[in-house]
C-alpha cells in the first residue's frame, strides 16, 4: 500500500508541474538584435551559440562580428544564455576566459544596460547583441535564426 501512495503522490505533483508550466504567464522572449549592415542569411542555432561563443568571428560577407553582451548576472544576461544558446551564463564565460587567457581570442564587450546596447548595436557596423524587448531603432533588426 505505501508504494501505492508514493506513485500517487509521484502522479499528482508531475500533473501540477505540467499545469503550472502550460498556464504560468510567459515572459517576453530575450530578442537577438543586429545592425542593419549585417547579412541576411538562414543562421542556424549553431551559427548563433558559434558567434556568442566567440568562435565564429566573421559574417559570411567576411566582415568581423562585433558582439555585445551584459554581465553575467545580469537577468536578461541569464535568460538570453539559457533561452537563446541553451547554455548556463557560466559555461558561456568559462568558453570566454579560455580563449582570453590562451590567447587564441578575446571576450565580448560586456555593457551595463539595454539602452546602451541599442546605441552601441546601432552605431557599430556589423554587430550583434540582445534586447529583453525589440527594439525601436531603424538602424538595428531583430536577427533571426531556426
Amino acid at each position: 500500500m505505501p508504494g501505492y501512495v508514493y506513485d500517487k503522490l509521484l502522479v499528482n505533483c508531475l500533473l501540477a508541474g505540467i499545469i503550472a508550466t502550460v498556464y504560468s504567464p510567459v515572459a517576453d522572449a530575450v530578442n537577438i538584435i543586429v545592425n542593419q549592415t549585417v547579412p541576411v542569411a538562414p543562421y542556424s542555432l549553431i551559427d548563433t551559440r558559434a558567434i556568442f561563443t566567440m568562435q565564429q568571428r566573421f559574417w559570411p560577407d567576411g566582415e568581423p562580428i562585433k558582439v555585445f553582451v551584459f554581465s553575467d548576472n545580469n537577468a536578461v544576461h541569464k535568460d538570453f544564455a539559457k533561452n537563446n544558446l541553451n547554455m548556463f551564463p557560466h559555461q558561456l564565460r568559462r568558453v570566454w576566459d579560455r580563449m582570453v587567457f590562451s590567447g587564441t581570442g578575446s571576450a565580448p564587450v560586456q555593457l551595463d544596460s539595454e539602452q546602451e546596447m541599442i546605441n552601441k548595436i546601432a552605431d557599430t557596423p556589423y554587430s550583434i547583441g540582445y534586447l529583453s524587448g525589440r527594439p525601436n531603432n531603424e538602424k538595428i533588426r531583430v536577427f533571426e535564426y531556426r
